[in-house]
């Protein structure tokens, strides 16, 4: 398995519906995109779709701290980062970045994803095969120095 350090999406463009009354890409489409890279990395990893169909575990998010840096609008076209800054036995913890194809950032999002077995639903530690998959991705990526924009908290300084 080769791992890009960070993963990267493939190229997605913004959709037509997604454009709000300010004529820029609506906050909640931002998450559509970064969901959409992490669908790519978690299939990556033996998480994807068959996954959940199959072994009946699959991924949750918890909690997601986005930042907008740059509006996007229609006919631009992006590509996702996801890196793997950190996990255990039973959660991730990615940062991502929206970047517009011409290189400028629009985005970045840092999230804590739960691995959950859907008979409960309720957290579950990795099995054994995936477990290797995500220290293979987070060994990869911990050549990366760690996101200055990573553990951000909302505050209104003074």
């Amino acid at each position: 398995m080769t791992i890009d350090a960070p993963f990267l999406s493939s190229i997605m463009e913004i959709e037509k519906d997604w454009i709000d009354y300010n004529g820029h890409l609506n906050m909640a489409y931002y998450n559509v995109l970064f969901d959409r890279c992490s669908d790519e990395a978690f299939e990556l990893m033996g998480m994807g779709p068959d996954y959940a169909r199959t072994r009946r575990l699959t991924i949750y998010t918890a909690e997601v701290h986005v930042c907008y840096v740059r509006e996007l609008h229609l006919a631009d076209s992006v590509r996702v980062s996801f890196n793997l800054v950190d996990h255990d036995d039973k959660r991730l913890r990615a940062y991502q970045e929206i970047h517009h194809v011409d290189g400028w950032l629009a985005a970045t999002s840092e999230t804590l994803s739960l691995h959950i077995d859907m008979a409960g639903p309720r957290v579950a530690a990795f099995p054994d095969d995936i477990r290797q998959k995500v220290e293979a991705v987070r060994s990869a990526h911990q050549v990366l120095p760690m996101p200055e924009r990573a553990g951000r908290s909302i505050a209104i300084r003074r």
